[in-house]
């Protein structure tokens, strides 16, 4: 059995807040190392809980910001790796090598979710995408994306709002373990690490030994973008292929979701330029 792990770090137990998360800004360095070593620990947790369940490959891609957080050191020793950007597949780099099942650890809810710990999709430059037609996160992005591979998303982790959230996209089949509840955006009532590790491990185990349907969409498949600017949109609708549909909005299409999602990256990051 192969098991894929993708580690974001803002559903994390005990995160509530940019500082706890930013590797850049040098006044967050401290805030910053204390949740780093716990989104490892939660890392790890995942991988204990995929190897319990007979594991015999388990791949860590770190998920989030610069891809450049997990402690290397610290990480289980029967993990590999994945780290760094730019990937040319984000938060699931790899998935296209053969897994039988992914799970979503730290994972958050999409932009413009009430009660949810700092709720994005991607970037704090989009206001919204929509999949297909239907407003979608990392959870349904990522998604996805794993099922144009055929792996199925076992487990997600976060809280309260990303539960919901995964429940009503993919459905009962895939678990969800709920390590803090939001109570507003920088706000929440959190297990302690070592307990949202145990549930972690446990429920990974589970998972990944009666994974549900690869979850797909119909081809072809569309992503618009909505940006917080028409500046943004000014500068995604550059990219080849794409069309502009309204003053903040930018629409891509194509008959692999894999290419359809390629071009959703290049939006977005072409969006960043001043």
């Amino acid at each position: 059995m192969r098991v894929y792990l993708s580690v974001d770090m803002e559903g994390v137990a005990g995160v509530v807040h940019e500082d706890q998360t930013n590797p850049i800004d040098p006044r967050c360095a401290g805030e910053y190392g204390r949740f780093r070593r716990i989104m490892t620990g939660e890392a790890n947790a995942a991988v204990e809980g995929a190897l319990a369940a007979g594991a015999t490959r388990v791949v860590v891609n770190d998920s989030h910001w610069e891809m450049r957080n997990i402690l290397a050191e610290e990480l289980h020793p029967a993990a590999e790796l994945t780290s760094g950007s730019t990937k040319p597949r984000s938060m699931l780099e790899g998935i296209d090598a053969g897994f039988d099942a992914a799970c979503f650890i730290g994972y958050h809810a999409q932009a413009g979710t009430a009660h949810a710990i700092l709720d994005h999709t991607y970037t704090d430059r989009i206001f919204q995408v929509r999949l297909n037609g239907n407003p979608v996160g990392e959870v349904g992005l990522n998604a996805a994306l794993a099922g144009r591979f055929g792996v199925p998303v076992a487990l997600v982790s976060g809280d309260q709002a990303l539960a919901a959230e995964c429940a009503a996209l993919l459905g009962e089949g895939t678990r969800t373990v709920v390590v803090k509840h939001a109570v507003a955006r920088h706000g929440a009532r959190s297990l302690a690490p070592a307990e949202a590790c145990r549930l972690i491990r446990d429920g990974v185990a589970a998972a990944v030994r009666t994974p549900p349907k690869p979850w797909t969409v119909a081809t072809p498949s569309t992503i618009e973008v909505n940006f917080c600017s028409s500046h943004h949109a000014d500068m995604a609708e550059l990219v080849p292929g794409s069309e502009r549909i309204g003053a903040r909005t930018v629409r891509v299409t194509h008959a692999d979701y894999a290419e359809t999602f390629r071009a959703f990256r290049a939006l977005y990051n072409l969006a960043s330029v001043p």
